[in-house]
């Protein structure tokens, strides 16, 4: 079947966050896509509707069958349905993580820039972001392993939360590069929360790898967060997972998301993922190749005709890490104004870190015709 990405219902009007904006205005910031759920995903939710009852819910066989399925067949790992928890959201799981799993003040360790809930996720818990800059050469992002080893290494670092592939650089770790982190952080004693819900969205002809699949080291130290609902288009059905092969940190996860009440689904929460891991994956595999030639549509336009602009190398998420510090220093300023002169909304680097500075982030998970509407108010900002 061949799905339409390029006409959407209009979202105006819908009570919907990321189009609650002025008329004309662009939103082209926060990580939802402006494309409908797949077909299939409707259907199976159209059944639970038709169903009429809507009480306390379980999770059911064919819930823990639909992740371990999709989870071994995309991307290598084995998992147990023992060892699988229900919740509702990765940001909550996150949250919920880091508080079970730390004391006041301890250290929790993201490689910045990062996605920006994170530091919410540390601080609203009590606990104290420390930040280990990624290193950007001008074209790609990688990590500082001495940096790393050096803030693993502090007693007060128990945590570490990796995002993996990351957001929002778009960078896919190597088995290398995670092999390594995992052993660090054994070394150091510094437990590992994994946020891999942008795992399904990589490159056409790219995969990534699960950080618990990497070897023993990794699947022992590690929690791992994942979803259908960033790949999907299923935020708003608050539908995740968390993953933990160890027993004593599974029971943990268990008890932080049971204690803060977010290990239970709504009606619709079980319905979207299995139908989104057992028959999504034509729709998420043309969606991931409309998305690439968005990206490559941008990227392209900014060699040509955006001076001072560079396109970060994307190989995960549909997001672009768009470099304007040939341009501003003051990318805060330079995204209001491009906001204010031409309604597209787009966020400043600044939002993940000191080291955003230079930097926005663009969502690119919409029609191309939003693409070349953005590209257009883009070169009369600019030129």
């Amino acid at each position: 079947m061949k799905y339409n990405f390029d006409s959407p219902p209009s979202r105006r009007g819908s009570l919907c966050y990321k189009w609650d904006c002025k008329p004309g205005e662009l939103p082209m910031w926060i990580a939802d896509m402006d494309f409908e759920a797949a077909p299939e995903i409707r259907a199976a939710l159209q059944k639970r509707l038709d169903h009429g009852i809507f009480g306390y819910d379980d999770m059911g066989e064919a819930w823990y069958e639909a992740y371990i399925g999709w989870w071994r067949d995309r991307h290598g790992l084995t998992m147990e349905k023992d060892n699988l928890i229900f919740s509702a959201g990765v940001v909550a799981s996150i949250s919920s993580l880091v508080r079970k799993l730390t004391t006041a003040n301890e250290n929790v360790l993201i490689q910045t820039p990062v996605y920006n809930i994170f530091f919410n996720s540390i601080l609203n818990n009590g606990a104290r972001v420390l930040e280990s800059p990624l290193r950007y050469d001008g074209e790609n992002w990688s990590i500082d392993f001495a940096d790393l080893e050096q803030k693993l290494a502090d007693p007060q670092t128990g945590l570490m939360i990796l995002c993996n592939p990351h957001n929002p650089v778009g960078r896919i770790w190597t088995r290398e590069e995670l092999a390594r982190i995992g052993a660090l952080c054994q070394k150091h004693h510094v437990t590992v929360i994994s946020d891999e819900i942008h795992c399904d969205l990589t490159a056409p002809g790219l995969g990534y790898l699960p950080f618990a699949a990497v070897d023993e080291t990794c699947k022992s130290i590690s929690i791992t967060c994942i979803a259908p609902t960033k790949a999907f288009n299923l935020a708003g059905m608050h539908s995740s997972a968390v993953y933990a092969a160890d027993p004593v940190l599974r029971h943990k996860a268990w008890r932080a998301l049971n204690t803060d009440e977010v290990a239970e689904p709504n009606s619709f929460a079980a319905p979207a993922a299995i139908a989104a891991f057992t028959r999504g994956g034509g729709w998420l595999d043309q969606a991931r190749a409309y998305i690439w030639e968005n990206k490559r549509l941008v990227k392209d336009f900014a060699d040509r005709e955006l001076p001072g602009v560079k396109v970060s190398v994307s190989e995960a998420t549909y997001l672009l890490w768009v470099d304007v510090s040939a341009r501003t220093d003051r990318v805060q300023e330079f995204t209001d104004r491009l906001r204010a002169e031409t309604g597209l909304w787009v966020t400043p680097g600044t939002a993940y870190g000191k080291t955003g500075e230079g930097f926005f982030r663009m969502n690119l998970a919409c029609p191309r015709s939003f693409v070349e509407d953005a590209l257009g108010r883009l070169k009369d900002f600019l030129c």
